[in-house]
């Protein structure tokens, strides 16, 4: 009998990253892909509430202003060392995101102000390009 003994190393990182494209449609699968994710992953539900929304704005924001026709975004989600992050990444990086005080009468311009409220931490990264990726950390409950 041929035996083995094997030793399997465990990342403690999950990952999860996909193409989709730069469309309402886009954003609004990618928030459900990111559900379904989380919900698998035991992401508590306080923070999958949170992040569920970030990544809604984040992608809205990549299919709205870093949509160039023919290109897709990715969503990424990491858990590592109880932090989950977010990442969205789009191929206009000369549109960086910035803060803006919303306009009252507007129906948009509030989604950065969203993600700062909820995420414990977020920015962007340039590269290689012409990307960007615009990501948010929310940081998990200890056990």
């Amino acid at each position: 009998m041929n035996q083995q003994n094997t030793t399997q190393v465990l990342s403690p990182a999950r990952h999860f990253s996909v193409l989709l494209s730069s469309t309402p449609r886009g954003a609004r699968l990618a928030r459900l892909l990111a559900v379904e994710w989380m919900w698998e992953h035991e992401v508590p539900y306080g923070v999958t509430e949170a992040a569920t929304q970030v990544v809604a704005e984040l992608a809205a924001n990549a299919a709205t202003h870093g949509r160039v026709a023919g290109r897709s975004f990715r969503l990424a989600l990491v858990t590592h060392d109880s932090v989950l992050r977010i990442e969205v990444t789009d191929t206009r990086g000369e549109n960086l995101p910035r803060l803006q005080p919303p306009i009252p009468p507007s129906d948009s311009g509030r989604g950065l102000l969203l993600v700062e409220a909820l995420a414990d931490r977020w920015g962007v990264g340039l590269g290689p390009v012409p990307r960007k990726t615009v990501w948010a950390e929310l940081d998990l409950p200890r056990p």
